[in-house]
């Protein structure tokens, strides 16, 4: 952390989180998207706030976002992710084996709508589905589409992908016109929108709470206690973060962002500090993957028991 975090940050007493029958220390390799709202886990991690828990997690930036971390559940490269509760909500019902730990970001996420520079605002009102530039299917720019074309009624068979591997890859995919729209978290594209990379069109937001923190079964029925100890520092984080009054400045200036921007930002976003009910808070995101038939009735059968340890 540089000399611009006041003391407020250094508050945090990690000895309530202490694990005297620890005897050796657990590591975990743990993966987010390398954007402002996993600020707070960057700054725990550098600030060393898991060491009294007996914990190391070893943070991997994940640029091809919910797609790439689901491959790493799924393969064991990851233990844990902080990733779209679409995406991973999906992908648990699918088969994957993981479960959901806790809620991580409340407030939606604000997807910006963005298209070819010289393209034509009309695209959005055209009866014919457009191509839209994806990371991986799975993915919330994936899964998105299907949101925005509920908005916009275009029939979902209609609608067709470019898998571009992550954000620089749409934004080439839409210089190079082999998509009509790509769907990315807004602020993180607005460097690409001020200097001419892409015009947006518009936003579309998630119907439900943007993040969460999700775990492979079998680390998370072995150390439940832990990681819930894990979250509870986070959120500890989170609440400085978003109470500092120098997080604008640190973020714009850890992110590349305006200062502005990044206020904004701040106003509208609403990390975790409490706990939620994740059957009532995720039931609206299966509801509409079931309506949308992203998933099957047979993966909709026990969906409570499958996501969640509860």
């Amino acid at each position: 952390m540089s000399a611009r975090t006041d003391a407020s940050w250094n508050e945090l007493n990690c000895n309530s989180w202490r694990r005297q029958d620890l005897e050796e220390q657990m590591n975990f390799k743990i993966g987010g998207v390398p954007e402002h709202f996993n600020f707070p886990w960057r700054l725990a991690l550098e600030e060393r706030a898991f060491d009294n828990l007996g914990l190391t997690l070893h943070w991997s930036d994940m640029s091809g976002g919910t797609g790439q971390m689901i491959k790493g559940l799924e393969t064991g490269t990851l233990d844990i992710a902080v990733l779209l509760t679409e995406g991973i909500t999906r992908a648990i019902l699918q088969g994957t084996k993981a479960k959901i730990m806790d809620v991580y970001v409340t407030s939606p996420l604000q997807w910006g709508i963005h298209a070819p520079l010289h393209s034509e605002p009309s695209i959005l009102h055209s009866e014919t589905p457009p191509k839209f530039a994806v990371s991986r299917y799975g993915s919330g720019s994936h899964l998105m589409a299907y949101v925005l074309g509920k908005e916009k009624h275009w029939a979902t068979d209609g609608i067709s992908f470019n898998v571009v591997g992550d954000v620089y890859g749409g934004i080439w995919a839409l210089e190079n016109h082999e998509a009509d729209l790509f769907l990315w978290e807004k602020y993180t594209t607005q460097p690409f929108v001020d200097k001419g990379s892409c015009q947006r069109l518009g936003q579309v937001d998630t119907p439900w709470p943007c993040f969460v923190i999700a775990c492979r079964e079998e680390i998370y029925c072995q150390h439940r206690v832990l990681l819930e100890d894990m979250m509870k520092v986070v959120k500890k984080y989170a609440q400085r973060v978003k109470e500092s009054p120098n997080s604008s400045e640190t973020l714009a200036w850890r992110y590349h962002l305006k200062p502005t921007e990044v206020a904004q930002w701040l106003k509208e976003t609403e990390w975790n500090l409490q706990e939620v009910s994740l059957p009532t808070t995720i039931k609206s995101v299966v509801d509409f993957l079931t309506e949308a038939q992203l998933i099957s009735p047979q993966q909709h059968q026990q969906w409570e028991e499958k996501l969640f340890c509860l």
